[in-house]
């Protein structure tokens, strides 16, 4: 715990979900002296990388940026895993489903084939007969990631932020107040009173970022509400978890799932972006209505859970730029602030080349600079295009 007086860091991290906490330890290891502030703590419900799992995919349809930063972020995932010995990756591999008119999974598969990254392109019947779990109505193939798989979301975030506070890492449960300067910002104030100085600030606060920069931000980050449910699967049958059962993504209907992991039931969802969404007042229960929804949906795509008992829900949520690309930028206002947000639903598998991205730009690198990051390329109108 620090002192009530002012300290100063080389670098302060506000927001200790996925970005904050690889940022927080990429710096680290470059020799900074680093803080991370978080009002709730690594890995808390109220995060958007709340909640106990993930899916990380390498698949981005033709989009190869993501692809490739998924590839590097899996690596340094199993490297901080064998590292810390907390084995939080679970290789249950990630199964497109194709419709026809959908070139979606295609277009992955053409990606991840010139990235190099192994894949099998199924028929119809070939899915079929290997995971007999699935309806294959409407579906016209599928594409098979065996490498892919899910990530134990809170418990990673977590082994992230406690590998940081081993090399150094400090911590200050708080909350920020909303920064008033012009050109640098030399200090920001707490909720409870605490002042701390630093050489460079990094706001990763997901979806309190428009509320830190509202006249910049408000409309171009929107959190969303979005639900996710747990299915029991039916005594005895090892159809629905691990190997058996893939974690899937059924693009065109926006739906997708996890398998069985760790007895905690088969995780179903829809991928559309949700109501607007207050992070710290939001009523977490799910909807009726969200329920089902994915009700309907299971018992088309697995009909064996038509009627599995709902096991928990959790209300957790994205918090989305324009298009869904991240946003990684300077503050135009302040020289030695950086915003990074905008994870949109698909951002907590990027978490370690996030971190990696940030720690050298505030080294001054240009090296892998990438323009779709930038406040510039965020707007007001939602066009989403990357999933």
């Amino acid at each position: 715990m620090i002192s009530e007086s002012v300290s100063a860091y080389d670098v302060a991290v506000i927001g200790a979900g996925v970005f904050g906490c690889w940022t927080a330890y990429q710096l680290s290891r470059r020799g900074a002296r680093v803080i991370v502030i978080d009002a709730y703590g690594p890995g808390n419900s109220r995060s958007s990388s709340g909640d106990e799992s993930r899916i990380i995919r390498m698949g981005y349809g033709a989009d190869e940026i993501y692809t490739r930063s998924a590839v590097r972020s899996l690596r340094l995932w199993k490297e901080l895993f064998a590292q810390t010995g907390t084995p939080l990756f679970s290789q249950t591999g990630v199964l497109w489903l194709a419709h026809e008119s959908d070139p979606y999974p295609l277009q992955t598969a053409a990606t991840l084939s010139r990235v190099g990254v192994k894949c099998e392109v199924l028929t119809t019947d070939e899915a079929a007969g290997r995971y007999p779990q699935f309806a294959f109505d409407e579906i016209s193939g599928a594409v098979f990631e065996p490498e892919s798989g899910v990530l134990l979301a809170r418990r990673a975030v977590q082994a992230v932020f406690q590998e940081a506070a081993r090399i150094g890492v400090e911590y200050l449960p708080d909350a920020v107040v909303a920064p008033v300067a012009a050109n640098k910002l030399e200090s920001i104030l707490t909720a409870n009173g605490r002042r701390l100085s630093a050489q460079a600030f990094v706001f990763a606060c997901g979806p309190w970022l428009p509320r830190l920069f509202p006249d910049l931000l408000a409309e171009k980050i929107r959190p969303t509400r979005q639900e996710v449910f747990y299915f029991g699967t039916p005594a005895g049958d090892a159809r629905f978890g691990p190997p058996p059962m893939p974690t899937w993504i059924d693009f065109k209907d926006e739906a997708y799932g996890l398998p069985d992991i760790e007895g905690r039931g088969l995780k179903c969802a829809t991928d559309r972006h949700g109501e607007p969404f207050d992070p710290d007042t939001g009523d977490r229960v799910a909807s009726t209505e969200g329920l089902a929804a994915v009700r309907r949906y299971l018992s088309r795509r697995l009909p064996a859970l038509k009627d599995a008992p709902l096991i928990e829900s959790r209300v957790c949520q994205y918090e989305n730029t324009s298009n869904g690309d991240f946003l990684i930028d300077r503050h135009p206002q302040f020289e030695n602030v950086w915003l990074v947000g905008g994870g949109s639903g698909h951002g907590f598998k990027h978490g370690p080349a996030v971190g990696e991205y940030v720690a050298a730009r505030i080294a001054g690198s240009s090296e892998g600079f990438e323009p779709r990051f930038s406040l510039a390329s965020k707007k007001a109108d939602r066009e989403r295009a990357v999933y």
